[in-house]
């Protein structure tokens, strides 16, 4: 007798299970537009970078100086017998600035298609650099070495971007020419006067422009030593690389400053590796130095915000129909399958009402709006179910709560997993209170049949 009370007990918590996991069918499938609609936004926000500017990167200038000269090498010809020949190398040195100071301020601006909102800026900056460079001496008559015309060069990620420019050169105002930037075709460049050799040249750069981007900027510290300073009126940064030494952020915008050793990055390593490589990888190895630079965050994303909800779907569908399993067994109240999966249903429902929501007004107010309607629907479905208004009020209720601490999770990510655990702990701590004196061999034979 007690074992079939068992069986029934075992195969009404098998079903229950089984319930559990097939709503996780719609949960997929709500995660899944989620990310289609995600997919669609980077095509807006690639669409918008596309004529205003991509997320940019700004390096330079750095000083290049080519030359010519005559070596001797070693090469073996057809008989396999080494033999010294004379050749013509072509090389450059590259120099960085003894100092570079940057600073500007980022013009934020939101650019709206469709249902998007995009985050674009123009960043009104002044880069100085000073340099001091010894050229090396003649190594003699036998090198015949020649210096060739130097340039300044600087390394811009996107150059349709780039809305003014001007550039004094030791005081002397200069015209920039395209291209001699870290990938072939960009950046810009400026002609100088040849530097004699085993001679110690100093050299002061200003260069003023208005460079326009998309949602992120990024700065390469190339001098001895490093200070930029960027400021902007948005409220939201995300700082990226190196941590600034000082920073203001508040309801008027931010300001934030670095002040960087040359010895403290390996900007340069990569830049001097994307310079040899000509180019072909200079996006992924300039993306990958040592930059400092901010994003500008949008501090409610509706579609990051989704899919972070989503997560926790099948911890509401799990804690749901745990409350109908234990309510059902005390009550003698039979709830069919179908009827847990209903409700189910309705608790995926939710996530596809917030980000449809979420798309059209803030999302605080989508996450009432598409919590108290599933809530309601909820409540007034259950109250037939079962057959009380009081009881499916306080279902209500609990829904209510695990809504409210989801929320609070959202809007609290740093602090998301110290307040989840807690939530899991205050969960279990009274599901086992609740059910600490229950006799659950009686409640196995006590079980209700389900209704035709």
């Amino acid at each position: 007798m007690t074992e079939g009370r068992d069986v029934r007990l075992w195969m009404k918590m098998v079903v229950v299970i089984g319930m559990t996991l097939a709503i996780l069918v719609p949960l997929a499938m709500v995660r899944g537009v989620v990310h289609e609609r995600q997919e669609y936004r980077q095509q807006v926000v690639r669409d918008v970078a596309a004529s205003h500017g991509r997320a940019q990167t700004f390096a330079g200038p750095v000083l290049v100086v080519p030359y010519r000269e005559r070596v001797e090498v070693e090469e073996a010809d057809a008989q396999g017998i080494v033999r010294t020949a004379s050749r013509v190398r072509e090389d450059a040195w590259t120099f960085f600035p003894t100092a570079l100071e940057v600073d500007g301020e980022l013009r934020p601006d939101v650019r709206r298609r469709n249902l998007h909102q995009v985050r674009v800026y123009e960043w009104d900056a002044t880069a100085m650099a000073r340099f001091e460079v010894e050229i090396p001496a003649d190594p003699g008559p036998a090198a015949d070495r020649r210096i060739g015309e130097p340039y300044l060069s600087y390394a811009i990620g996107d150059v349709s971007g780039l809305r003014r420019a001007t550039l004094e050169v030791d005081g002397t105002a200069r015209t920039p020419e395209p291209g001699q930037g870290y990938r072939p075709g960009e950046g810009m460049h400026v002609r100088l006067a040849a530097l004699g050799p085993g001679r110690t040249h100093r050299i002061d750069a200003r260069l003023g422009f208005v460079l326009a981007g998309t949602e992120r900027l990024s700065v390469l510290p190339l001098g001895d030593s490093n200070t930029i300073v960027l400021s902007s009126s948005w409220p939201h940064p995300g700082f990226g690389g190196a941590s600034p030494r000082r920073r203001e952020i508040g309801r008027d915008g931010f300001r934030a400053e670095w002040d960087i050793p040359g010895l403290a990055t390996n900007a340069r390593d990569f830049l001097l590796h994307a310079v040899r490589e000509g180019g072909n990888d200079g996006p992924r190895e300039v993306a990958m130095a040592e930059t400092v630079g901010v994003t500008l965050v949008d501090p409610v994303d509706a579609y990051a915000m989704t899919d972070r909800a989503t997560k926790y779907g099948l911890l509401f569908v799990l804690l749901t129909f745990v409350g109908f399993f234990i309510f059902e067994l005390v009550k003698q109240l039979p709830i069919h399958p179908i009827q847990y999966g209903l409700v189910g249903l309705a608790l995926a429902i939710f996530f596809l009402l917030l980000l449809s929501l979420g798309e059209h007004f803030p999302f605080g107010w989508s996450y009432l709006a598409a919590a108290v309607a599933c809530i309601g629907l909820i409540a007034f479905y259950l109250s037939a179910v079962l057959r009380s208004v009081w009881r499916a009020l306080g279902f209500a209720a609990m829904l209510a709560t695990l809504y409210a601490c989801l929320y609070g999770l959202l809007v609290s990510e740093d602090n998301a997993l110290v307040l989840g655990a807690g939530l899991l702990f205050v969960i279990l701590a009274a599901l086992m209170t609740v059910t600490r004196k229950v006799d659950w061999y009686q409640l196995g034979g006590a079980l209700p049949r389900v209704r035709p």
